[in-house]
């Protein structure tokens, strides 16, 4: 058998990485289809995963239950993480880039002869906005509801006799 609520949850992630490039665009004026392969920004596919899975094991298999609890804990554990610890992380890589152009500017005044070897530069889009993170939420939770919807429908025509593929 399939396992429905990891194909919706990957699904979740999918379609959140790719709401952000038209997301961005309307923001922006500015089209980004390396987005769909970035962390960051809106809305956050990490919420959008773990919310959709909670919402599925929530409605196929009950609040009560184990499966909704450890389902429940982790999502808010990465939905924190995500909006806290990750988003913090990039706030500070902010700043390292921002050295880059300071020690240009010292290099220039400094008659020394001054040879840097820089470093790529650090990915500064790591962590998620507030915002972010409850918009990629409320995507999973819609989702999840769409696909508890919808294998409820199969579940009700397999019982009747007819099977669907």
């Amino acid at each position: 058998m399939v396992n429905k609520g990891v194909y919706l949850a990957l699904f979740s992630i999918g379609l959140a990485q790719g709401l952000k490039i038209p997301i961005h665009y309307f923001k922006k004026k500015e089209l980004r289809p390396d987005l769909f392969f970035q962390t960051g920004g809106m809305p956050s596919s990490h919420s959008a995963g773990v919310a959709s899975l909670t919402t599925f094991i929530a409605l196929k298999r009950g609040l009560p239950t184990f499966d909704f609890a450890l389902s429940l804990v982790y999502g808010l554990i990465v939905m924190y993480d995500a909006q806290g610890i990750r988003r913090q992380t990039g706030e500070l890589t902010l700043k390292v880039n921002s050295l880059d152009d300071l020690m240009e500017k010292i290099h220039k005044d400094d008659p020394v002869a001054f040879k840097e070897n820089s470093p790529k530069k650090l990915k500064e889009m790591l962590g998620h906005q507030p915002e972010e993170v409850i918009g990629g939420a409320l995507l999973g939770i819609l989702i999840g509801v769409a696909g508890h919807l919808l294998t409820k429908k199969d579940r009700k025509l397999s019982k009747n006799g007819l099977k669907l593929k």
